[in-house]
């Protein structure tokens, strides 16, 4: 009996100190292109999406932390002094803020004109304090409009007015035009019964890219796919726009790159997972994106050449959510989006990034399976 408890016993210990090296192997691993990873976002329920400013002093992010307001609002830190600024009026939903190169707007989406924003708060905390529990999911509100804040003036002006979706906004380089995603098509007609079924289970189908001038004139359509095109973002040298296309099943989604007039659409990644929120390197040479390829509930960030010729590389190596990577406009940094703090919900990163190592396992990985 004593010889079948010590087995135990060392069984039990070979089993941890794997589980130690396999952990620390892991942590090895992020460390190859991550160091000084630290968070940046503390208040509040959960906060995401954070973009730099041109300068790479300042990030814009969306946060769930206003007393008597269960969304998200739209605030702007500086990273220099932690000092933090809401930019969005309090009321309603907002989301996917950016700052425009050399002026002193960012444009971000909100709902705040919406006559029923109170109601929704209130029947959301309502909810919320009843004890129930349901799966967090973006509802693409079709009350959700673009609008431009300019900083000096704190002055608002609305950029889009198409009932449906409007969101998910970049500015060029340039700062002349901006990329987004809508669902305008859900509402510009008459339905058949077939597309009510589809928005009623899905309205982001609807989903396509748009481009527009900075002052909302001259909205035009890029893509003509069924299913979910969504997340635009120009490139650094404003010659491309990356998205995310899913299919129509709405579960597996890939990285493509465009002309800013909406010709030449290229696949970059064939992932056969959910691969979505790519966002090209300062030196245009990969661009970094999130995927669950490694299960449905974990998302890792990845990255892969510009040209999609070869296999992503993994980056992240944490159970959760690692996504929404973002490199600072010198390439030197890179903030993301993580679960990794505990609780379920996603906060801000921030992690000093290795270029030089990344260009390496680029540079290595196989070609893309065809």
């Amino acid at each position: 009996m004593a010889g079948m408890r010590t087995a135990v016993a060392l069984a039990v210990l070979a089993c941890t100190l794997a589980i130690g090296v396999a952990a620390q192997d892991t942590v090895n691993q992020e460390r190859t292109y991550l160091t000084r990873v630290r968070r940046l976002t503390v208040d509040g329920r959960r906060a995401g999406e954070g973009y730099w400013s041109p300068d790479g002093k300042r990030l814009v992010f969306q946060s769930e932390r206003e007393q008597g307001n269960p969304f998200y609002q739209m605030y702007v830190m500086d990273l220099a002094t932690g000092d933090t600024t809401r930019i969005s009026p309090g009321m309603g939903k907002t989301t996917c803020g950016f700052f425009r190169p050399g002026t002193d707007e960012i444009e971000f989406a909100s709902t705040h004109h919406d006559p029923k924003s109170k109601q929704y708060q209130d029947e959301e905390l309502a909810f919320r304090a009843s004890g129930k529990e349901r799966r967090y999911a973006w509802d693409y509100d079709p009350e959700m409009d673009i609008y431009a804040y300019k900083e000096g003036t704190k002055a608002l002006t609305r950029l889009t007015t198409a009932r449906g979706y409007d969101a998910e906004a970049g500015y060029s380089p340039d700062g002349r035009l901006i990329a987004f995603s809508s669902t305008r098509l859900a509402y510009d007609h008459t339905l058949s019964a077939a597309e009510e079924k589809q928005l009623a289970t899905d309205p982001s189908w609807f989903a396509e890219i748009y481009v527009m001038n900075a002052d909302g004139s001259g909205q035009r359509r890029l893509t003509e796919t069924a299913g979910y095109d969504g997340g635009p973002f120009f490139t650094p040298d404003g010659k491309k726009i990356l998205w995310r296309r899913f299919d129509e099943q709405g579960l597996i989604a890939d990285v493509w790159m465009m002309n800013p007039d909406g010709t030449g659409k290229t696949q970059i990644t064939d992932f056969k997972a959910m691969s979505w929120a790519p966002y090209m390197h300062a030196s245009g040479e990969y661009i970094l994106f999130a995927s669950n390829k490694l299960g449905f509930e974990n998302f890792e960030v990845f990255m892969v050449d510009a040209a999609g010729t070869k296999e992503p590389v993994r980056v992240t190596f944490s159970d959760g959510f690692d996504g929404l990577p973002v490199p600072s406009p010198d390439g030197k940094q890179i903030a993301f989006t993580s679960s990794r703090s505990g609780g379920g919900a996603g906060q801000i990163f921030l992690a000093q990034w290795n270029h030089e190592a990344a260009l390496a396992a680029i540079k290595a990985a196989p070609l893309r399976k065809k």
